[in-house]
């Protein structure tokens, strides 16, 4: 796409010539999470360097290999010494001040709202441009015509994919009244069905990234139970050597306690009944969060009439995660803001420039 990445021309009549040229930012930086390093990072890089831009990535201090063989990569392909740089530390130390620098002319963020936050102050100070992508507590909604075959297999990718450590996951079920008893029950036999082991013998269910993540998702799943929410699938710690927590599924979740507003970023998902389409739709919108959404029914008209009324950057219809790397991503409210992959992602590593000449 490097070279598709065009200005326009400006009709202000026969005594000028009026034209956009797309400029890149410069040096732009990108600060990377743990859970998917390499993807993400390369959804960043590739636009920013399609554009002119030069890039420095911020290495997650969790999983930094896999970052450091990616440069060995670039190395190989002979990408312009300069042009891309990996640097490794810790981000409340490098990572800071990266992005208080005088000679970051952009940044790209994908992480937690608090640290988001956190790098926004800093940018304001020097006003420099930012892409945030700051997470989500993404909603389903099943109506009473949904297939529950195509439900529990959005289950099974949607909350469980990479032990749930995924900013896009279904972590919350909303399901109709006369649905919802059978729906319960679908995802948890989705979840006890799960194989379990480490990420080379390609399991469907992995360990969480850290003891510190396990503790804390074990942590938030014991509070919900004590809170009323309803144990209908795993609930704690699986006893075998790494960090790994059952696939848990949470029944009868309040929409208004922690575990419902919060994301847990693990794999467990909650489930609350509606009895109409505006409840449905007040329920997926009661959050902070505004990154993705689903819709499962067989009605065309609700199906986009409910897409509409979502609160979100991307909605999937009766297949979460439907799209990919060709359709635009990113979030509204707490979720960010700015939109990573497709060709839209092109335009958030450009600005325009205006050239106005007289002809008279």
């Amino acid at each position: 796409m490097a070279d598709k990445v065009e200005g326009k021309s400006i009709p202000l009549g026969p005594d000028y010539a009026d034209y956009t040229v797309l400029e890149p930012y410069g040096v732009s930086a990108q600060i990377v999470p743990w859970n998917f390093p390499v993807s993400l990072a390369a959804r960043s890089l590739a636009p920013a360097i399609a554009t002119g831009n030069s890039v420095i990535i911020k290495s997650p201090e969790l999983d930094p290999i896999a970052l450091a063989l990616l440069g060995l990569a670039l190395e190989r392909a002979d990408v312009p010494a300069g042009t891309v740089s990996i640097l490794n530390g810790i981000g409340s130390d490098l990572g800071a001040k990266l992005v208080e620098s005088n000679s970051i002319d952009h940044i790209v963020f994908t992480g937690s709202v608090s640290t988001g936050q956190s790098i926004l102050r800093a940018a304001a100070g020097s006003i420099t441009p930012a892409l945030m992508e700051l997470g989500g507590k993404s909603a389903g909604l099943v109506f009473e015509d949904a297939d529950l075959d195509t439900v529990a297999s959005s289950i099974r990718a949607g909350i469980f994919y990479n032990a749930g450590q995924v900013c896009s996951a279904m972590a919350r079920l909303l399901v109709h009244s006369s649905l919802y008893d059978e729906a319960v029950e679908r995802a948890a036999a989705v979840a006890n069905s799960l194989t379990v082991g480490h990420g080379l013998d390609e399991p469907e269910h992995t360990p969480v990234i850290s003891a510190k993540q396990l503790n804390n998702i074990e942590s938030i799943t014991s509070t919900a139970r004590q809170s009323g929410a309803r144990i209908a699938a795993g609930g704690g710690r699986l006893d075998r050597v790494g960090h790994f927590m059952a696939p848990t599924i949470l029944a009868d979740v309040d929409p208004a306690s922690s575990v419902a507003q919060h994301e847990i970023f693990g794999p467990v998902m909650c489930m609350t009944p509606f009895d109409t389409e505006a409840e449905a739709i007040a329920l997926a919108n009661g959050t902070e969060f505004g990154l993705v959404a689903g819709v499962f029914t067989k009605d065309l008209a609700r199906a986009h009439r409910v897409s509409h009324k979502l609160q979100a950057g991307q909605v999937f219809v009766n297949e979460w995660f439907a799209g990919g790397v060709s359709t635009p991503f990113g979030g509204v409210g707490k979720s960010g803001f700015g939109r990573e992959k497709g060709l839209e992602a092109l335009y958030n590593y450009v600005r325009t420039k205006n050239i106005a000449i007289s002809l008279k």
